[in-house]
């Protein structure tokens, strides 16, 4: 006796089943009326076959009549395509099933969007009906791609590192972790609120520290933040790690063992091999203007701050005298480039607040540009050589402040690679940034505070911490970077109380606020603490990597807009008037409060 609804899948009819009885359940995804004969493309999780409709049979007028995306049962034989109507791209595209009979299981509506063309519609509807979105090849194989990533994750850190994997609270306390937290009020202690976490940190750290060796889970986190194409607002997920009794190569084998063997599992890519290579952070900043470096790019910014230091050139001298920086962005093989590229090159500079952008070309002769008439012939040779360039080459100067010249001069050298083409194809390139500062300074603020992980251990410990200016001390913080994207951040834990106390210190908290913030783990650390560390890889980034997506959404299952709205589940929404009093919670909305015309659901306002 058949399946009431299938014998096989959609995607599973090859000619080796010609001449048998088979019975298929799916959506409609196409219809081809020949007057004479319908065909209907019949799409369900596994694939597409085709199956057709003769006028002769009873349900051929309901057939006609039937709207895309409705799903249908159909029983029939199968039957082998002759070739010139055969579809070779399709597995099933041999054979198709002749219906013999058809039963409606749900007629859909008009639709609000067209799955089967190229034009994907409005991404505000395409959200508010993910559902549908999510039937289309692209989407469903991305998901099932993020399916597959965890899996193969899962399977490396319990089989191959044994690693056990535990769950941590998702109703915690709120923590100055960086971000802003979600907050939610409770019932029971009226006034008094439970925050989500931002990371499982203070638990997986409390995990080592309970005596657990290897944690590991795929764990969500929450933060209040706004959206970017690599980030979604309101939450993600991470491959959350944690190790006792090791050192920083110890967490770095792990990890490049886990991501090499899954990006070469998933992609047909070409993957760094490991060990990957390790930079620390002042030297990407310079090379690289950034911490997250592409290394696809085959160009490096070069400090030549020294060469101008004594220079007639005023411009780049006194910025130098000032304390600020000159940096090269040597590039090969450009100087045949007309005017207009350079001239556009200068207007992105400015674009991002360079006051502009000289260059300098060399050709067979000699050496012109811009600037060439105010450098000396020795200087222009100290700028062949510490460039490495010579005829057909171009250098691009940037000089400002260390900071701001930085950020240009790495914004530039990824313009370069992408306008040149020079960016390397189908290579996943990966490194470590090492050694990040602990502290930096914030301008908005005029303090000092944490420009990492407020939980790493400095390294030289507590000596460092009290006896060198904060702004030197360089922790045991790391980040993993594949292709200009940051996959993770990690680091040595802090397992020392007093050094906890003293870097919080540094950054403004008293050693009370230490307390009251994190008691768990501080009277855990005075309770016998093993030295331990971790990273926490991004699952959304490393999905988003391999399906080759540039922005996150497209590997969520069910993602919010950039303004943090669900608009299929019309969340934020507000509440009743008894939710809040057993809340204890009055909105108080702002007086100039307004809701957009767009915005599909008004929130409740702020508690």
């Amino acid at each position: 006796m058949m399946h009431p609804y299938r014998t096989h899948t959609c995607g599973e009819l090859r000619r080796e089943h010609a001449s048998i009885d088979a019975r298929l359940s799916g959506w409609v995804f196409r219809k081809r009326d020949h007057g004479s004969l319908l065909f209907i493309d019949l799409r369900d999780h596994y694939g597409i076959t085709q199956v057709v409709i003769q006028p002769d049979r009873e349900f051929f007028d309901t057939c006609q009549k039937l709207r895309l995306e409705s799903v249908i049962t159909v029983t029939g034989k199968v039957t082998p395509r002759s070739p010139d109507t055969a579809n070779p791209d399709l597995p099933t595209g041999e054979v198709e099933v002749v219906a013999e009979a058809l039963a409606v299981e749900s007629a859909a509506d008009a639709l609000p969007l067209y799955l089967a063309g190229d034009d994907e519609g409005p991404e505000e509807i395409r959200l508010r009906y993910r559902f549908l979105d999510l039937r289309r090849e692209r989407m469903h194989r991305n998901i099932l791609l993020r399916s597959k990533v965890i899996a193969d994750i899962r399977r490396r850190m319990i089989t191959d590192h044994g690693f056990n994997e535990f769950q941590t609270p998702i109703l915690t306390s709120s923590s100055p972790e960086g971000a802003r937290d979600y907050l939610v009020p409770s019932r029971v202690h009226p006034g008094k609120f439970y925050a989500l976490p931002q990371s499982p940190q203070q638990f997986k750290q409390l995990l080592m520290l309970a005596g657990f060796d290897k944690y590991f889970q795929i764990a969500p986190c929450f933060r209040d933040e706004d959206a970017r194409a690599d980030r979604s607002p309101g939450e993600h997920y991470q491959l959350d790690i944690e190790m006792s009794f090791v050192t920083q190569d110890d967490v770095f084998a792990v990890v490049e063992s886990v991501l090499h063997g899954a990006f070469s599992a998933l992609s047909n890519w070409a993957v760094d091999a490991a060990p990957f290579r390790r930079i620390p952070y002042a030297e990407a900043m310079v090379k690289y203007g950034s911490d997250k470096p592409d290394l696809r790019i085959p160009i490096e910014i070069v400090d030549l701050s020294g060469a101008f230091r004594e220079s007639k050139f005023n411009a780049f001298r006194t910025v130098v005298e000032k304390g600020g920086v000159v940096r090269g962005i040597p590039v090969k093989a450009i100087a045949d480039r007309p005017r207009s590229f350079f001239d556009k090159l200068e207007e992105f500079a400015k674009s991002l607040g360079s006051k502009g952008l000289g260059y300098l070309i060399w050709d067979a002769q000699n050496v012109k540009g811009p600037i060439a008439k105010f450098l000396s012939p020795d200087e222009l040779r100290v700028l062949t050589e510490r460039c490495g360039v010579g005829p057909g080459d171009v250098v691009f100067f940037v000089s400002d402040a260390a900071k701001v010249a930085n950020r240009i001069a790495g914004e530039v050298r990824l313009k370069l690679g992408k306008d040149l083409d020079r960016i390397e194809k189908d290579v996943y390139r990966f490194c470590w940034i090492v050694d990040f500062p602990m502290f930096e300074f914030d301008e908005e603020a005029h303090a000092v505070t944490f420009s990492h992980n407020p939980f790493s251990m400095p390294q030289g410990g507590l000596r460092a911490l009290e006896e060198k200016n904060p702004l030197s001390i360089v922790a045991y913080q790391y980040d993993i970077v594949c292709n200009g994207c940051e996959l993770a951040s990690g680091a040595i834990r802090n397992h020392q109380p007093e050094v906890m106390y003293k870097a919080f210190e540094i950054a403004g908290y008293s050693r009370q606020t230490v307390e009251d913030k994190f008691p768990a783990l501080l009277n855990a650390f005075k309770l016998g603490a093993p030295p331990h560390a971790g990273i926490a890889p991004g699952i959304d980034r490393i999905v988003m990597m391999l399906a080759h997506e540039e922005n996150i959404r497209e590997v969520v299952a069910f993602p919010m807009n950039q303004r943090a709205q669900d608009l299929m589940m019309n969340a934020p929404n507000e509440v009743t008037e008894k939710q809040l009093r057993e809340l204890h919670i009055k909105v108080n909305l702002p007086k100039k409060h307004e809701i957009k015309a767009e915005d599909p659901t008004p929130t409740a306002g702020q508690a």
